[in-house]
């Protein structure tokens, strides 16, 4: 009986701590009586020069509004977020561990970087291989809501990765 018992009360914890993830869209990280922005999405670069674009020192415009307005709600949630990632630090292993995640391919480096809402800087143990960084990925992990500064822009939330894992469309 007491097994039975254990059993029940691990099955409930474990059921409880994968409720608790929450995909969350790019535009819940807004909030809803903040000031709409359109992204400048006018590609600064040559696209077919990928492979240079990581040797790219700062960013290609100046931030539209580095200090957007945060929802504070999301603090220290577990949430899943897809999204493109922008490599801060590489390993020897050729693995960036320490990256902005951006809702749209190529925000930081070919177009001026989005409002700090909508970026999340993130810190990984395992990474990512930098060769692999044109695909989208989802993150997990504790959201906080606090912001961090780079070379390359202003985040207004942070985020360390429990899980990345490459994005894919449904069939």
């Amino acid at each position: 009986m007491l097994r039975a018992v254990m059993a029940l009360l691990l099955l409930t914890s474990l059921s409880l701590s994968a409720a608790e993830l929450k995909e969350v869209s790019w535009e819940a990280l807004i909030p809803p009586d903040a000031p709409k922005l359109v992204p400048q999405m006018t590609p600064m670069h040559d696209l077919a020069q990928m492979g240079t674009a990581l040797a790219e020192a700062g960013p290609a415009a100046h931030q539209q509004a580095p200090d957007a307005p945060v929802v504070q709600a999301l603090d220290g949630q577990q949430l899943r977020i897809p999204g493109y990632i922008v490599p801060l630090e590489v390993n020897e292993a050729g693995r960036t561990t320490e990256f902005l995640l951006v809702p749209y391919f190529g925000a930081c480096i070919h177009v001026p970087p989005p409002p700090s809402n909508q970026i999340v800087h993130v810190t990984s143990a395992v990474g990512v291989k930098v060769e692999e960084l044109y695909q989208p990925y989802w993150i997990e992990g504790p959201m906080q809501v606090k912001a961090s500064s780079s070379d390359l822009a202003q985040a207004g939330y942070q985020m360390a990765a429990a899980k990345i894992y490459a994005y894919e469309l449904p069939d």
